[in-house]
């Protein structure tokens, strides 16, 4: 009687053959696993810019007013109507010290995020949008807005604080009349607290408030319903943090703790990451005219290197 077995070099060969063969199909499970997540991650980075996109145009397609990019001032060797940021960073144009990119526009009447029924840009609650304004006109604190370098000069909040425009420290220079009166190619963006600058409560000569008096009470009180400086800009702005876009959006709820709600009240939201580059330009127009924004948003995958944008223009208040 025979009795068949396996050799020891047998053994050996299909030790080998089976660990040739293990190896290559965690080869190509590992590659298709790659390949996998380098298509989720390109797949994030797309929906992830359409999204910002859509924010971006959809919250300035429903504002009042373009606060920032400002016009551009010829009286600079840097475009202040162009604003352009990079991951890495680019070099900054002229005596410019720093390139920053930002958007910035009035926050949209149709927005109640504390769902009470009354627009949250109705800070005083009367039904009226913005009709008594602070000298700070967005009432923060500081010049222009909040932690943002306004002009393009690579600097933010450097000067006094009633300078809404960020315009070498001059405050007041243009009233809410519908008349650029600085000549900067801006209209009404910078006023004090009487917001016309005519020297009387609300219009001059006019009963604003329909109670049978006519320009009672103080100047300030540009509504003369017995209450000043009640009623200011409340800003939605867009900017990079490092590589992420940030949203920050006016809430009208104390998030400070200091008992009462100002521009310093707003949250802060992620749109996109892995920005690489952002452009946002106030297409010239006539004066008075149609105002056009210019947004261009890159993202790219860190692994790959893939880029994914977005250029569209929109028109301010056109979903008005």
């Amino acid at each position: 009687r025979f009795q068949h077995g396996i050799t020891y070099v047998e053994v050996l060969v299909s030790v080998t053959i089976t660990a040739i063969l293990v190896g290559a199909l965690m080869n190509v499970i590992g590659t298709a696993t790659n390949v996998s997540e380098e298509v989720r991650n390109d797949n994030d980075l797309m929906q992830q810019v359409h999204f910002a996109m859509q924010q971006m145009v959809s919250i300035t397609s429903r504002s009042r007013k373009l606060l920032l990019p400002l016009a551009d001032k010829p009286a600079t060797n840097w475009p202040e109507h162009i604003r352009e940021e990079t991951v890495p960073p680019s070099p900054p144009i002229g005596d410019s010290v720093k390139a920053t990119a930002v958007l910035s526009v009035l926050l949209p009447v149709d927005v109640d995020l504390d769902g009470d029924g009354i627009p949250d840009a109705d800070n005083d609650r009367d039904g009226a949008i913005d009709e008594d304004l602070y000298q700070d006109m967005n009432r923060d604190g500081v010049a222009g807005v909040k932690g943002i370098d306004d002009e393009g000069d690579g600097y933010y909040d450097n000067v006094n604080w009633g300078d809404d425009d960020e315009t070498n420290g001059i405050i007041d220079e243009d009233p809410i009349d519908g008349i650029d009166n600085d000549g900067d190619g801006l209209i009404d963006e910078d006023s004090s607290g009487d917001m016309n600058g005519d020297g009387f409560p609300g219009l001059a000569g006019v009963d604003d408030d329909g109670d049978g008096s006519i320009d009672e009470g103080d100047i300030l009180d540009d509504d003369e319903d017995g209450t000043v400086d009640e009623d200011w800009f409340d800003t939605v702005t867009y900017y990079l943090q490092n590589d992420t876009l940030i949203e920050r959006m006016p809430v009208p709820w104390d998030t400070t703790g200091n008992g009462s709600v100002t521009g310093w009240d707003f949250v802060t939201s992620v749109l996109a990451e892995n920005v690489t580059h952002f452009r946002i330009e106030r297409v010239p127009t006539v004066t008075g005219g149609e105002q056009l924004v210019d947004i261009l948003l890159e993202l790219t995958n860190p692994t790959t290197g893939e880029r994914y944008s977005l250029q569209t223009q929109v028109r301010v208040g056109a979903a008005l």
